[in-house]
């Protein structure tokens, strides 16, 4: 099976911006993009999210972009997103993405999505705001736009 990029299909962890994206009215061509990588995910069983993800998304679709999302509407977004596995943020995740911080030298926020993806077993981070190219613990950063 190929993920979205032809490439042998593994997990793939969907960084905060991709679904903001797949949610924001301003962006339609990014809108798009983001929708059609989150449908085939679903699809194929290779999307992961971990709740920083989905508590962030929240919070920006219904504050942050040019055209909110109400409460309802999110939730139900974040109902349908469900259906991926989801991470949850535990002590010893704290621990991992602390020492991927300090190893790395990037933000304990951007260090917590690439100890979840590793948690995962995920072999891509799909995300516009890590360095694309960049590999953490073998784990390959992808920007779709």
């Amino acid at each position: 099976m190929r993920n979205a990029w032809g490439d042998m299909a593994g997990r793939e962890f969907f960084d905060t911006n991709i679904l903001i994206y797949a949610s924001d009215r301003s962006e339609p061509e990014k809108q798009s993009q983001a929708r059609r990588l989150l449908k085939h995910a679903i699809e194929n069983e290779t999307g992961v999210v971990s709740a920083q993800v989905l508590s962030e998304f929240f919070t920006v679709v219904t504050r942050r972009i040019q055209e909110p999302l109400s409460i309802e509407e999110a939730e139900q977004v974040i109902e349908q997103l469900s259906i991926l596995p989801v991470v949850d943020v535990d002590m010893m995740l704290v621990r991992q993405a602390i020492g991927t911080c300090r190893r790395y030298r990037i933000s304990y926020w951007d260090a917590l999505i690439v100890a979840a993806a590793e948690k995962a077993g995920c072999t891509r981070i799909v995300s516009e705001d890590l360095n694309p190219g960049q590999t953490y613990h073998n784990i390959a950063v992808v920007n779709p736009f």
